[in-house]
């Protein structure tokens, strides 16, 4: 990463401080040390004349957790457990496998090995599944149970048995080793002279995997950029920042924070030293989008540099200093500040519709899909001021444009993604797609990715659903051909393309995708950004 300006460094040390600072009590402190000695008796009673004993730690935990219940849905208390899983995150790499996995009928299954990892060089198989973990029948594990059983210190050894289709069941010894998570997993032509990055999320090398990227996609051709920003749940400030000036003139403003603490208000600008400011730009967004991805959204847009595309983002604008407690290993991520845009619009949504909690943890593991459609009526992810129970203040970009604060990033061109019809819902929540591939590709030893779904394979997808009794008419067959077809095809790049498996399937899965059809049909109209930002409705 390269040197920030020193307010922004500033600000990630009050960010990422060790501790509190000791000093003098502020006002009111004697009256919150009174409320503390009411603790620590109701506590005492407890230990000594409550009917059972109890468990201190858990009692104590309990009181710290419903402190942090009664401040916000972003504040948390995080023992030893949850601190090392956030810190494994935001610094993009761990100690385990390299494989990709997901339940498929009650067993761990491999979706994908990582290339170059421990997994894909001892020849671990897209479909191989995980039977037995260290002797340990893994039989109606959850999906959490296992990645924790396969993750551990770098160095140690993990023995898995796999059950393969064709093979008898062999066991694996696979030594751990620091898996680096790629925050840019996909940057592509997607078009020609069209370039697309996939930002999954802010990790400590986001910024200098995007500029690779565009580095990359310019020498093949490309002369304008898709950011897909969707389904990206953040992560740090300082990568938001370092992508956003990627695209913006130096000493630009990108986001400031604001707060009641001391050094909470901090601006950040971007000093990127040869920032791409030519290709017209768009970013797809979708609710999953949160935190650094509205950041990075916000910028763009109030800066005119480009148009956002899709459905409103989350609205997770607010500001957590995560705080180690001194001597042990546990943190407190605490809520100091909000961001605002260069426009000055708050990112943040202080009305729900929704359980926060619950989109509070979608936000963070990027699993928003499971919740019901944050954009429908009346949800919480509305696409206009006035769909919003309480009216959004209106604030406009650098070129006059209108933009709306205070309930996540307004797309400028809302298009909202295809509903899944009922047949290939089925189909996709059963994971028949994946479990057809598998046999395709036993099957047919040799078979390369198809490009189209030959008779003799369709007949065997159709088998699969009679066989699974998933239920179907012949006219749902019939109207989701096209969508069905391209899921066979998906799983089968994906199983069959090698080193290149994901990717392949990727391609194949955004060949339907209706807002990133809509960013191209709208770069194909623009030379240049100026031109672009004028296509906009408002």
């Amino acid at each position: 990463m390269r040197p920030r300006h020193l307010g922004i460094a500033a600000f990630l040390v009050a960010l990422f401080g060790a501790g509190f600072i000791v000093g003098k009590s502020p006002a009111g402190a004697e009256r919150s040390y009174r409320e503390l000695d009411a603790f620590v008796e109701v506590l005492g009673k407890i230990q000594r004349d409550y009917v059972e004993p109890v468990d201190t730690k858990k009692l104590v935990r309990g009181a710290i957790d419903g402190m942090m219940k009664d401040l916000d849905p972003f504040s948390q208390y995080m023992d030893l457990a949850d601190y090392a899983e956030l810190k494994s995150m935001t610094q993009g790499h761990f100690g385990g496998l390299g494989i990709v996995i997901s339940i498929r009928d009650e067993y761990p299954t491999v979706i994908s090995p990582l290339e170059g990892t421990p997994a894909y060089s001892q020849g671990i198989q897209s479909g191989d599944v995980i039977v037995r973990i260290a002797g340990s029948s893994t039989r109606g594990w959850s999906n959490e149970e296992a990645v924790q059983k396969l993750r551990g210190p770098e160095g140690t050894d993990v023995t898995i048995t796999i059950a393969r289709a064709g093979e008898e069941e062999r066991d694996y010894t696979i030594k751990r080793e620091e898996i680096r998570v790629k925050s840019v997993p996909y940057a592509f032509e997607v078009a020609p002279g069209v370039g697309y990055i996939r930002v999954s999320t802010f990790a400590e090398t986001t910024g200098e995997e995007v500029r690779a990227a565009i580095d990359r996609l310019e020498k093949a051709g490309a002369h304008s950029l898709v950011l897909d920003l969707r389904d990206n749940p953040g992560g740090l400030l300082s990568q938001a920042v370092d992508v956003t000036e990627s695209f913006v003139p130096k000493g630009s403003l990108v986001v400031y924070t604001k707060g009641r603490s001391a050094g909470s208000e901090v601006k950040a600008f971007a000093e990127g030293a040869d920032p791409h400011t030519e290709q017209p730009l768009i970013v797809l967004s979708n609710g999953g989008s949160a935190s650094a991805s509205e950041i990075v959204a916000g910028a763009l847009q109030d800066l005119d540099r480009g148009l956002v595309v899709g459905t409103t983002s989350f609205g997770k604008g607010s500001v957590q200093s995560l705080i180690e407690l001194q001597d042990r290993g546990t943190a407190l991520k605490l809520t100091t500040a909000k961001y605002y845009t260069p426009s000055g619009r708050s990112i943040h949504r202080d009305t729900w519709n929704k359980s926060t909690r619950d989109l509070e943890r979608a936000a963070e593991d990027g699993s928003l899909d499971t919740l019901a459609d944050p954009d429908a009526p009346g949800g919480a992810h509305a696409d206009s001021a006035a769909a919003d129970s309480v009216a959004r203040p209106t604030f406009k970009t650098r070129a006059g444009r209108l933009v709306y604060g205070g309930g996540g990033i307004t797309p400028d061109e809302v298009v909202r993604a295809d509903t899944l019809q009922a047949l290939s819902r089925e189909v996709e929540r059963r994971g028949l797609f994946f479990k057809h591939a598998v046999r395709w590709a036993a099957a047919n030893p040799g078979a390369t990715s198809p490009g189209s779904v030959p008779p003799a394979m369709w007949n065997g997808f159709v088998g699969l659903l009679a066989e699974t009794k998933t239920p179907y008419t012949p006219t749902q067959l019939a109207g989701e051909r096209a969508y069905l077809e391209r899921g066979i095809r998906r799983e089968l790049s994906r199983r069959l393309g090698g080193a290149r498996g994901d990717e392949a399937a990727f391609k194949v899965a955004i060949e339907g995708d209706v807002q990133l059809a809509k960013a191209m049909e709208l770069l194909g109209r623009a030379r240049t950004p100026g031109e672009l930002v004028r296509l906009s409705v408002r």
